[in-house]
């Protein structure tokens, strides 16, 4: 992926905060345009006023190079990080990142939720075990500082820790350097050491910085920080002692005595820490000496370190491999090249693959470069949803224009047509006229065939044997009529034995039914002597009634409503008597 034409850098440190401008050269590498550097207040006690000189400083800056909002690579002092180099033993590829999560439960102080954290393998050709370089800060003070830095005027790409900013600059501007270098970051509240192997890095910060220097001299001579600042940039350098004379003012003696002894004691620090660095780290001893950041501007310190060192001692020149463009004075470059590391190593994160990659950015820059990342997705599926409701558009428009063709030759035919619905409107009335006549003559003739087919049902499921009937009397309301009669109950009989009463069913054409409806018939009958069934036979002649029936409307579970009578059997008589009320499904009218 093609870098960007322009790369922004930007240093939070301290006391100086420093801006450049870079892009991609000719040859792969890196171009320096322009850079800026400003100095803020780095007074202890003016702590709450830090973040907003910063914010104010990086908004100068920006105007001063003329550059507009663009992202930015940006770096945050070793102070405000936990650094800690862990050693893993051997372990398969996906159970590496547990592992490291793990251990930066156990080792950074703080709550886990509580900072944002990120880690980089590093090789170690001397040992089978991983090394891991864990980083963690605070995530509130992160978000001050990225509050800053966008209020600023820029939008948040990397997130980088300062001593690993100046491993990337140095790896790529002395990558021929063989042995072990160790890289000495003086900064104004701490100085930060980098041990640098061909497959091996580690850092280590010390509490002694520039602001030491001065506190000393606002101590000493009774003055405010700010005139101990001054008085410091104008006149201190590392007194060189021993056979060397002291300067002839004084108070500049005194001065540079009081900053050989803050060196001395560095120097003491360091030589402990180059101590545990080859016990416990199993490294190597330096072979010579880088000094980079604001406070190595002191003069006479180079010779000092060389003094106690004993061993090679140059500026770090972050530049060696880095073009200068003609617009940006020399002299200017020579004066500040020590203090552009971390601004050249945050460059070469945008432009090839460094050896430490860690990005410390706050959740809420996560948030929203997710967001951006997939923007052009959803971009994308809005113009496919716009392309096929415009295809949607389209076809329905062209549905439209098809449908209105249709529907205007469909309104010919019919205008052709509509003489044809009046005569199939007669014709249909007339049908209806001989239907209403012919209904009434149709159902006459079904009237008349009902008795027979009644009959026929009820002899059809007669039990084989033993049963048979006497006697038929349709009933209204469970009362026979007979004809010549006046209604009598069920079970007296006629007066004249077993007469077949007179019905007429059906009506006249045209005519509804009118007056009561015969709704049951009487049923009477005889079932013979017979030691199988007994007066069973009667119960199963009407289960076979109610079975299929249809004519009849049975409730086989109450028998007592259908069988009015039935005779016990004895042993005086051949025949006994049975009567049985069978309710019609359909009544019928009574003419």
């Amino acid at each position: 992926m093609a870098a960007p034409p322009r790369i922004v850098s930007l240093n939070l440190g301290t006391q100086t905060v420093g801006l450049a401008e870079f892009q991609r050269a000719e040859n792969g590498g890196v171009m320096l345009n322009a850079y800026k550097l400003t100095e803020i207040h780095s007074d202890p006690s003016a702590e709450a006023a830090r973040l907003p000189q910063t914010r104010l400083a990086v908004s100068e800056m920006k105007d001063a190079l003329k550059l507009k909002s663009a992202p930015v690579n940006y770096a945050i002092s070793g102070q405000n990080m936990f650094t800690r180099f862990v050693k893993l033993p051997p372990v398969a590829e996906d159970k590496v990142e547990s592992i490291i999560g793990f251990e930066a439960q156990q080792n950074v102080p703080f709550p886990i939720e509580e900072v944002v954290w990120d880690y980089q393998l590093v090789s170690n050709q001397k040992s089978d075990q991983v090394e891991v370089v864990l980083v963690a800060i605070k995530s509130d003070l992160l978000d001050d500082l990225n509050g800053a830095t966008e209020q600023g005027g820029f939008r948040t790409n990397v997130v980088d820790a300062a001593p690993m900013a100046l491993y990337n600059a140095f790896r790529y501007n002395y990558a021929e350097v063989p042995g072990c270098s160790l890289l000495v970051d003086l900064g104004a509240r701490t100085t930060n050491l980098i041990f640098i192997e061909p497959s091996k890095v580690f850092t280590r910060s010390i509490p002694i910085g520039g602001n030491t220097i001065t506190s000393n001299l606002a101590k000493e001579f009774q003055e405010s920080f700010a005139a101990a600042e001054e008085r410091k940039k104008t006149k201190g350098y590392v007194s060189l002692g021993g056979a060397y004379a002291d300067n002839q003012d004084p108070e500049v003696a005194k001065e540079a005595k009081i900053i050989r002894n803050a060196m001395t004691r560095l120097h003491a620090e360091i030589s402990r820490s180059v101590n545990y660095y080859r016990a416990q780290q199993g490294g190597s001893a330096p072979q010579r000496i880088f000094l980079c950041g604001g406070t190595a501007n002191l003069p006479y310190l180079k010779e000092f370190f060389t003094e106690k060192f004993q061993l090679p001692v140059e500026f770090f020149n972050p530049l060696r491999n880095v073009t200068v463009t003609s617009n940006i004075q020399i002299d200017d470059v020579v004066k500040h090249a020590h203090q552009l590391g971390e601004l050249v190593g945050l460059s070469l994160r945008s432009i090839n693959t460094c050896p430490m990659e860690l990005n410390l950015r706050p959740t809420s820059v996560v948030n929203a470069q997710r967001i951006a990342a997939r923007r052009p997705y959803l971009v994308a599926a809005g113009l496919c949803l716009l392309l096929a409701l415009a295809g949607w558009w389209l076809y329905f428009l062209r549905a439209a224009s098809i449908q209105a063709s249709v529907l205007e030759d469909v309104n010919g035919k019919v205008s052709n047509m509509a003489g044809y619905e009046d005569r199939f409107k007669k014709i249909g009335s007339d049908i209806n006229n001989i239907a209403a006549v012919s209904a009434p003559l149709g159902q006459t003739v079904d009237d008349r065939q009902f008795w027979a087919r009644i009959i026929t049902e009820l002899n059809t499921k007669l039990p084989e044997k033993y049963i048979w009937i006497t006697l038929l009397e349709p009933t209204i309301g469970g009362k026979p009529v007979v004809l010549g009669e006046p209604s009598r109950p069920l079970g007296a009989g006629p007066s004249n034995g077993y007469s077949q009463p007179m019905v007429v069913a059906g009506g006249k054409p045209g005519a509804g039914p009118k007056g009561p409806m015969i709704d049951g018939l009487h049923v009477k009958g005889l079932y013979l002597y017979n030691d199988l069934k007994r007066d069973q036979v009667v119960s199963e002649y009407v289960a076979n009634l109610a079975k299929d029936a249809e004519f009849f409307k049975l409730d086989t579970k109450n028998e007592k409503t259908i069988i009015l009578k039935r005779d016990p059997q004895n042993q005086t008589e051949w025949a006994f008597e049975y009567e049985l009320q069978l309710t019609l499904a359909n009544p019928l009218p009574l003419q």
